[in-house]
């Protein structure tokens, strides 16, 4: 690889501490399996997430070749007990009772500036424990789109792990594709805990250990939790809540995750494991990218409903733990499950108003969405430019001849505009308070599919980081007018339009 590196950072003395404090590893060892990364030949800083370094609290790094070989992890800082974690799942709707971080492995834990605890993980560091048949690598491709997709869910406002680094190992990695280019992430969360780290237990009928995690998680995810409730009850609780909020963000932004099994699914509430994910272009809840999703389990619409379905196992592994009798135990873990779409109802209404620039909430609200909705289905529209197009149609209804344009039937969207109008119009709220509300919740640009792949190819292909660069700062700033989001933004021509979306890693 010859791409080039970010700029040196400056000399310094400063001694190899991240300063971390490691509760996960002051668990019993049956909870992972303590293993440093595998070294790789020649480790290259490619990126790096300087206000996210500043954010954690770590100090300026030492001259680049010692702070690039601790992301490689060639090198460690003194203070780390890099572990793989242990946990099952359901994947695609089947049981898989030992999985863990087969090609991870978490450093440590640092407290960040604002106090609160999170992980650094290495991604594609080698082989461990729970790596089966695979290689333990990532290759650059995958590494690069977990970076650009994570960062742009976050500026988002979408709960999300975070990308620190990016960094070239030198070393080839062999997939279908053939030998690719290899690469280490190194990934920040509120912790790697997932719905599968309780299967792993309650599969193994490990109750003490399931009830040390369960704690443990509810500690350190759910401080304020009331502590008159068994915490199993209130963690199962917090979960379902945290998830209607993230999978509500979803489903606003047009997002589709792909794989959403339980190992997939944060007890945090942050998405992770961005592999076939993909962001709608035209609006329709059957659409599907993830090529390893034929039948559609996990398709766009589908997600509320696998999300409950998911909770459903999490309170299933909890279950002997929720009350001593059984039947009431039950009895809590349907009541939080019939509860879930409820909440996430709540949150989507929620979220949706205001992607609507609808400050009060009104009985028809819900229907006048989903006739936007329909009429975007029907009509093939764009999401994203349809949803940014209404902020300034709230404004003046000159700007309905553009939204208009992008619906094959333009009297179905106008006849929407009308009730729409009349609704805001039930509002006191200022027009240009609303406009400006609205385009902090309607993004310009979102990482479309056939940008992310022309980055990609770029990097991958022909060594040059500078469109993924370019398209990493637009989808940094998706609420901005950036000169190049004119270009960026644009939906994809039929011969640029990509259906099939692949793990990859």
């Amino acid at each position: 690889m010859r791409i080039a590196p970010d700029t040196p950072l400056p000399p310094c003395h400063a001694p190899l501490s991240w300063g971390f404090d490691n509760s996960y590893q002051r668990l019993p060892e049956r909870f992972y399996t303590r293993i440093a990364p595998t070294p790789v030949p020649a480790p290259r800083r490619l990126l790096l997430n300087q206000p996210l370094a500043e954010e954690l609290g770590l100090a300026t790094p030492c001259e680049q070749p010692e702070f690039t070989r601790m992301l490689a992890g060639n090198r460690l800082p003194h203070d780390a007990q890099p572990i793989a974690m242990a946990y099952a799942g359901h994947q695609f709707g089947q049981f898989v009772p030992s999985l863990g971080d087969g090609r991870a492995i978490l450093l440590g834990e640092v407290i960040d500036r604002h106090g609160l605890r999170r992980d650094i993980q290495l991604k594609g560091s080698g082989r461990t424990p729970y790596s089966r048949q695979g290689d333990g690598r990532a290759w650059l491709g995958p590494v690069l789109r977990e970076y650009l997709v994570s960062e742009a869910m976050h500026a988002l406002g979408i709960p999300t792990t975070r990308a620190l680094a990016a960094v070239a190992t030198g070393a080839p990695v062999f997939r279908e594709e053939g030998a690719m280019p290899g690469a280490i992430l190194t990934r920040v969360a509120a912790s790697h805990a997932r719905v599968g780290t309780c299967e792993y237990f309650a599969h193994r009928g490990d109750w003490d250990g399931l009830r040390l995690l369960t704690g443990y998680l509810l500690a350190r995810h759910f401080p304020q939790s009331d502590d008159g409730k068994p915490a199993a009850l209130a963690l199962l609780e917090g979960v379902a809540a945290r998830q209607a909020a993230l999978i509500a963000r979803w489903m606003e932004a047009g997002f589709i995750h792909g794989v959403m099994n339980t190992d997939n699914m944060t007890i945090s509430g942050e998405t992770i494991d961005y592999g076939p994910c993909a962001f709608l272009d035209e609006y329709d809840p059957t659409t599907v990218y993830s090529a390893i999703d034929p039948f559609g389990r996990y398709a766009f619409g589908n997600q509320p409903r696998i999300a409950a379905w998911n909770l459903a196992r999490l309170a299933d592994a909890l279950l002997p733990l929720l009350d001593p009798d059984p039947k009431r135990a039950m009895t809590f873990a349907e009541g939080i499950i019939e509860r879930f779409p409820e909440q996430f109802a709540a949150e989507w209404l929620g979220g949706m108003r205001r992607k609507l620039g609808l400050f009060t909430a009104q009985a028809g609200d819900e229907g006048l969405i989903t006739e936007l909705l329909n009429a975007m289905h029907a009509n093939r529209a764009d999401y994203t430019l349809t949803m940014r197009g209404l902020c300034g149609a709230s404004i003046e209804e000159q700007a309905d001849s553009g939204i208009a344009q992008r619906f094959a039937d333009e009297t179905r969207y106008r006849s929407w505009a009308a009730r729409w109008r009349a609704r805001l119009r039930a509002e006191d709220t200022p027009a240009a308070l609303r406009a400006d509300t609205m385009r902090r919740v309607n993004p310009a640009c979102i990482p479309r599919n056939h940008q992310v792949a022309a980055a990609l190819d770029a990097a991958v292909i022909q060594d040059d980081l500078a469109p993924f660069r370019q398209l990493l700062e637009v989808v940094q700033n998706p609420y901005d007018d950036l000169p190049a989001m004119a270009r960026l933004a644009l939906p994809p021509t039929p011969s640029q339009r990509i259906r099939n979306t692949f793990c990859g890693t």
